[in-house]
């Protein structure tokens, strides 16, 4: 299902609509996230389309004049794929690719696809081929066109099943498969977690692309593979790590996303046992994303349905670098000022100043690292102290760490 491929650079369209519970400001922003996704996949993106509507037509998701737009640039420029910023039902994508006559995704199969690329190890592979099939079951009606029912007649008649019917039951086949080799693969990663002993378990978390796994070769100078493309990290990192005198486990994990697909959600909530079963989470935090609040949120969500939402967590805001609010000139009268003009230090005095476990730093040019490295030390201390109360003597309250 997953194959290695060399990336080159196809041209796509992006497609999205304006609605009641998406507004413009917001539309704009899911469809620069989409870009950065398509870019990620290898894909370059040509033109985009958007749409005012009260909800996605049901079967072509926009409007009959707005899809003869397309068609024509489509045809006009050789595209190649036309990606939809919402999940297509499989109508949905099976009516648009009449029309087009050019590859159909949606933001669901681009994640999954993205997935397919970065999967390394056998149990990544394993959970986003998972994912890829409870996809692709629904919409197996929609990707062949010599599956018509067998004709009736003399000779005809009798139990046999059609070749859609046939590969239905090879993709169910598959599903149940792998979730049985995912079972299997939870088990041995479940000793190996029991392996670890009772060291204290720090687990990084937060939206893809803010910098998790440059902190984690930061703080435990190891080298985990980080880049500047969404989901770069999709296997867990456990590395040990070392304040002062006291160790710790620090894992890296998987980021993510708004929109996430549901069958990624459930196939990687394996992965996530990382975080459940973490006694500290470190919630990074791109600062200089402009819509870094939301992303909190989405995170938030993700950790409440893994039922990790009420554990011990340091806020770090990342890339304070690259922080760059917008400027109101002094003759300027008319533009009202907005968070998007807030310095750091306005937001240090707006909720932020409530979160007692804030810090504000750059993974990258280890701005402000010593603070960070303090509050982890002083937090995993309190945690560990309280697990071996007979080792209190051997870390003093007082952060003693020098940088070597």
């Amino acid at each position: 299902m997953i194959e290695q491929t060399k990336i080159e650079y196809e041209k796509t369209i992006l497609i999205g609509l304006i609605t009641q519970y998406q507004d413009e400001d917001k539309s704009t922003e899911y469809l620069d996230e989409l870009e950065f996704l398509a870019y990620t996949a290898g894909g370059e993106v040509s033109k985009r389309f958007t749409q005012k509507m009260d909800s996605p037509n049901p079967k072509t998701f926009i409007g009959s004049g707005k899809m003869e737009q397309v068609r024509e640039f489509v045809e006009e420029n050789d595209i190649g794929t036309a990606i939809f910023d919402d999940e297509l039902s499989p109508a949905q994508q099976k009516n648009i690719e009449k029309i087009l006559r050019c590859k159909i995704i949606d933001r669901t199969n681009l994640i999954l696809d993205i997935f397919a690329q970065r999967a390394k190890t056998s149990y990544a592979r394993t959970q986003v081929e998972l994912a890829q099939y409870e996809y692709l079951l629904p919409r197996l009606a929609g990707m062949w066109t010599h599956l018509e029912r067998q004709r009736g007649g003399i000779g005809m008649r009798g139990p046999g099943e059609t070749e859609i019917e046939t590969d239905r039951r090879i993709v169910r086949d598959r599903i149940t498969l792998l979730k049985k080799k995912l079972e299997k693969i939870d088990k041995q990663m479940e000793v190996q977690r029991g392996n670890r002993g009772s060291l204290v378990r720090v687990a990084l978390v937060g939206y893809t692309n803010v910098g998790k796994s440059t902190l984690m070769n930061s703080i435990s100078k190891s080298e985990v593979f980080a880049e500047n493309k969404l989901f770069a990290t999709l296997d867990t990192t456990v590395r040990k790590v070392v304040i002062g005198n006291l160790p710790f486990l620090l894992t890296d994990t998987v980021g993510f996303i708004r929109k996430l697909p549901t069958q990624l959600v459930e196939s990687f909530k394996s992965t996530l046992d990382e975080v459940r079963e973490a006694d500290l989470l470190l919630h990074v935090v791109d600062i200089s994303h402009p819509s870094f609040e939301d992303h909190i949120a989405s995170v938030n969500k993700v950790l409440d349905e893994i039922e990790s939402a009420d554990k011990p967590v340091i806020m770090v805001f990342n890339k304070i670098d690259q922080y760059n609010p917008e400027v109101i000139e002094e003759d300027d009268l008319v533009t009202e000022k907005t968070t998007a003009h807030n310095t750091l230090k306005d937001w240090k005095q707006t909720w932020m100043n409530r979160e007692e476990n804030a810090i504000f730093i750059s993974a990258l040019n280890k701005d402000n690292f010593e603070e960070f490295r303090k509050l982890v030390y002083e937090k995993v201390r309190d945690i560990h102290v309280t697990r071996f109360p007979y080792n209190n003597f051997l870390y003093p309250e007082k952060y003693l760490y020098e940088e070597e």
